[in-house]
């Protein structure tokens, strides 16, 4: 074994928020409390809005961007925009994978309303939905809140400070049949959702060759590698200064960065020691996963890919509440030319109505529970009152 492929594969176990026993440095470049204070649960707050927000914040999404904008001018009602400042143009031209986000979100503050004794009442675009190119300035959702003596706490709702996205390894062992069929029950309300939850190895086996060849294309494919670059945040110190994006760092991020085996350019670098373990990790996640989920809606609407959002949200709670683990696979999905073959290879295996949209495609299996990853302060969201009125 040569010492680049050693050096390489201890480099892998660091990505994604893991350790490496070897190394004794162990308080070498942590991840920043204040990053993830977030998940320790909402502080006090003066406006019942502004808890419910603190949960919703945690909400899965793409890139980690957390592309939400929030406008609370309006009494007992709160208003969910788009950032335009945090897009991805290159992987998610459409901006069906932001929307996708802001369905989680809103899924949250349902959920998080129901915990404080608050109805919510969702108008989804209120003011008229995005055309299918591009979104703009007008609200993706407004909600109303009311109190309400009768309602119960949605039951997913305490699983959402342990809520991950695992982006490690899983273990070998299948998923189990019982497991299987349990995580759809969370949908059994959403009439235009419904997912597909596949434990065959042949099917498996197939889609773990196809989420590699994406991981790879995605990869090799520079404007739609490099954005992922941009977004990415190496090491502790830019962690906790942006508080968004693909956070890495550990002791052996520190040593390679101090090395100068590390940084943004080299990750851009394809036969460089950066991007070849990018290459390595990414593969080592897709080679083991013994399940595969995908979501399916009745139609490809602005209104639907937010409610697939809501859908995902709670399959994730779900699984979490279960001890299984989930990895959104954005890849195989996502939009630009490049990608069409293979994500017509991946179609091909889907059982879908012509008029169906797959909006979502999961890992599942089983894996320890992995940290949490950073979020913004939640006064970066709410738009300030020029904002409102523009």
């Amino acid at each position: 074994m040569s010492a680049n492929t050693m050096h390489r594969r201890k480099f892998l176990r660091i990505i994604g928020g893991g350790t490496i026993a070897a190394v004794t440095l162990t308080s070498c470049d942590r991840m920043p409390s204040h990053a993830v204070a977030a998940w320790n649960g909402p502080l006090p707050a003066g406006d019942f809005r502004e808890t419910i927000l603190s949960y919703a914040l945690l909400a899965p999404n793409a890139h980690n961007l957390q592309p939400w904008m929030v406008d609370l001018s309006s009494v007992d009602t709160i208003d969910l925009y788009v950032d335009p400042t945090r897009l991805l143009p290159q992987t998610d031209p459409f901006s069906r994978q932001i929307l996708i986000s802001h369905g989680c979100f809103l899924e949250l503050m349902i959920m998080a309303a129901s915990s404080l004794g608050y109805r919510t009442i969702v108008e989804y675009f209120p003011d008229g939905e995005f055309n299918d190119q591009q979104i703009d300035y007008r609200p993706v959702a407004r909600c109303h809140f009311q109190l309400d003596s009768a309602i119960d706490v949605d039951p997913l709702f305490s699983q959402i400070l342990q809520r991950r996205s695992n982006k490690e390894p899983f273990a070998a062992t299948p998923l189990t049949s019982e497991h299987a069929s349990i995580l759809p029950d969370c949908l059994s309300d959403m009439d235009d959702m419904r997912t597909n939850i596949v434990t065959d190895e042949n099917v498996a086996l197939r889609m773990r060759t196809l989420t590699a060849d994406a991981v790879q294309l995605e990869m090799q494919t520079p404007h739609t590698h490099e954005e992922s670059i941009a977004v990415t945040r190496l090491g502790n110190r830019e962690i906790g200064e942006h508080r968004d994006g693909i956070d890495i760092h550990g002791p052996l991020i520190w040593w390679a960065k101090t090395l100068g085996l590390l940084s943004h350019e080299k990750f851009k670098t394809p036969g460089s020691f950066a991007y070849q373990a990018g290459v390595d990790y990414a593969l080592g996640w897709a080679g083991s996963t013994p399940a595969f989920g995908w979501l399916i809606s009745r139609d490809n609407t602005r209104t639907n890919q937010v409610r697939s959002g809501q859908a995902y949200l709670r399959l994730n709670l779900q699984a979490t509440a279960l001890g299984v683990a989930m990895h959104p696979v954005s890849q195989l999905l996502q939009e630009y030319p490049e990608m069409r073959e293979l994500q017509n290879d991946f179609l091909a295996i889907v059982a879908k109505q012509p008029a169906e949209h797959v909006q979502m495609l999961f890992r599942l299996g089983y894996a320890p529970t992995v940290p949490p990853s950073p979020r913004r302060e939640l006064s970066d969201l709410i738009m300030t009152t020029d904002q409102s009125r523009s």
